[in-house]
């Protein structure tokens, strides 16, 4: 059983949890399986799949448990401290992270966009808000969290869906494109412009000028606005925030940058670990399902009430899952948290 804090998503509650037997925190996100009046479970099922496909990689949140209810599927995940990169973005941050440090996490974060998109898993909801740190003081490292609007693409098909949130849609999804693994990489230029200026590229007044902004690429590179950015800082963006997909760089290609080949990094993967063949040059090893990883759930303590338990009802069997034929592995339901 867990203890949590609470936090409420558009189509999940996510509270910190605590495993009574060994203290550790974790993040618990329920979902429930019907929404609206629609089965939902298959997407669930999906985002618990590239969970399970990721566990090889640090900069991915780690999956720890899975348990289903009657109504609910939980998803028991790592738990980062740091909160939201988002918090780096607002203009009036009193401690603002130096460029070195925006390098350091851009390059994490394309870490794990390598990993996904060697298994043609694109992401597609990538931003500020879904991208956490596992502890803010000192700056910690990078844990992409949300796939549930995540997709695996498929070489006999196209993928064209209006999908993602308003002021980071790429131009191929608001013209109703194909989708690729360049879609995710407009993401990391707004992501970077925003970690660099403190301001968000495309959005406008209301949708309509913010459609209107991200369709005609209307992007301000002033002198104003990038007095304190980089030459090659401002490329790395330009050649991300380009209309057309096939004229970005991929995530391994961008890890080549020279804006990101600046100081002195350390790959934070043991010998013992195994990463993706993108993070290290001439390793060929693929991503396997092994790794640790931290989830995080920004908002303020709950009141008892919000407070509650994972049921200890016999319907509740914790369970792994795959994308081919969703395997289930029960095992005995342990209420080792509290809630």
């Amino acid at each position: 059983m867990f203890s949590l804090l609470f936090c409420r998503g558009r189509c999940a509650v996510v509270r910190k949890c605590t495993a009574k037997s060994t203290g550790q925190e974790y993040a618990a996100k329920f979902l429930k399986k019907r929404r609206r009046g629609q089965d939902c479970k298959a997407e669930i099922l999906h985002e618990i799949a590239v969970l399970e496909l990721m566990k090889s990689n640090p900069r991915i949140v780690n999956l720890h448990e899975v348990y289903e209810t009657a109504n609910e599927i939980i998803l028991v995940l790592e738990y980062a401290a740091g909160g939201e990169i988002f918090d780096l973005c607002v203009p009036d941050l009193d401690d603002r992270i130096g460029e070195r440090d925006i390098v350091r996490l851009i390059r994490q974060i394309l870490e794990g966009l390598c990993c996904l998109h060697e298994n043609n898993i694109v992401h597609l909801d990538l931003k500020p808000q879904n991208i956490l740190l596992s502890s803010v003081n000192p700056l910690g490292d990078v844990k992409i969290v949300d796939f549930g609007m995540s997709r695996k693409l498929e070489n006999c098909s196209e993928l064209r869906q209006i999908m993602g949130t308003t002021e980071y849609l790429a131009p191929e999804i608001l013209n109703y494109d194909p989708i690729t693994t360049a879609t995710d990489m407009w993401n990391i230029g707004v992501i970077s412009y925003m970690l660099l200026t403190q301001e968000s590229p495309f959005v406008g007044a209301d949708n309509q000028e913010t459609y209107l902004n991200i369709s005609q690429v209307n992007v301000d590179y002033s002198e104003e606005t990038f007095s304190s950015v980089s030459q090659p800082a401002k490329d790395f963006i330009q050649k991300l925030l380009t209309k057309n997909p096939e004229e970005r760089p991929t995530a391994e290609a961008c890890l080549s940058h020279l804006w990101l080949q600046q100081g002195e990094f350390i790959l934070l993967c043991s010998p013992e670990e195994t990463c993706c063949s993108s993070l290290m040059p001439g390793h060929t090893t693929k991503c396997t399902e092994e790794r640790n990883v931290k989830s995080n759930c920004n908002g303020t303590s709950s009141n008892k009430e919000d407070k509650e338990n994972i049921p200890e009802d016999s319907s509740t069997v914790s369970k792994r899952f795959r994308f081919d034929d969703s395997l289930q592995y029960p095992q005995d339901f342990m209420t080792d948290f509290v809630c």
